[in-house]
């Protein structure tokens, strides 16, 4: 059994587990900071994003949110999809891909 903490990353954005099927990650977003500059899009993975501390600006398919913490959402598969921390303070996302996204060990 593999665990891991989302306190032990060292990047913004971190990859913490992989298996055949799924995938965890962990995205700490700074201050004004952004996932992505251009909408992004997973072809084959649907990303579930939970609010761990903080609040992120979301837009997932045309549709924008404000997640708080304690939050989710789903971006299924082939859906555009970019977060941002509009706010003074950093968010912390946890993420989970279906089928897995990226190389077992990413870090940005």
């Amino acid at each position: 059994m593999k665990i891991s903490n989302i306190n032990d990353a060292s990047h913004w954005f971190e990859v913490l587990q992989t298996s055949e099927h799924s995938q965890t990650a962990v995205m700490v977003l700074k201050a004004d900071g952004q996932s992505s500059e251009k909408l992004n899009t997973h072809e084959k993975s649907d990303q579930v994003l939970f609010v761990v501390e903080g609040e992120i600006h979301g837009e997932i398919g045309g549709k924008k949110a404000v997640l708080k913490k304690g939050d989710s959402c789903i971006v299924p598969a082939g859906t555009s999809h970019r977060f941002e921390n509009k706010s003074k303070e950093q968010a912390v996302t946890f993420n989970v891909y279906s089928p897995p996204e990226y190389p077992a060990e990413e870090k940005d």
